[in-house]
Order: structure tokens, then sequence, then C-alpha cells
């Protein structure tokens, strides 16, 4: 598993709050909330600043 980072207290509300919301468990929020993104952000303004170079599995590479 890759690093996680500790959640705000106000942050980990909110996550639980749209966790209920969809009737989902945190975690499975949190990984759906990390889809949306990746659909809704703008891919060249995220590749723009990428520090990871790894474009063939980055879910922002619109050329998979």
């Amino acid at each position: 598993m890759a690093y996680t980072p500790e959640l705000t207290l106000k942050s980990s509300a909110v996550l639980r709050r749209i966790a209920w919301a969809l009737g989902k468990p945190m975690t499975r929020t949190i990984e759906e909330i990390m889809e949306f993104m990746t659909r809704v952000l703008c891919s060249e303004k995220v590749c723009e600043n990428c520090r990871d170079k790894r474009c063939e599995t980055c879910p922002f590479n619109r050329n998979q």
C-alpha cells in the first residue's frame, strides 16, 4: 500500500458524511472521489506538474 496521509478532523468528518450519504464505507468513498477527480480535473495541468512520470499507468493519461 502506498503512503496514506492523515486526514484532518474536518476532512474526516466531510468524508464520513459523504460515505453515509452514499451508503458506502469511507475507504470505498475516498476511492470513488479519486476516480471522479481523474475525470474532472484538467489532465494537461496534472501532467504538466507531475513528478512521477509513470504515464503508462496514470489515470490522467488520456492517450491510454
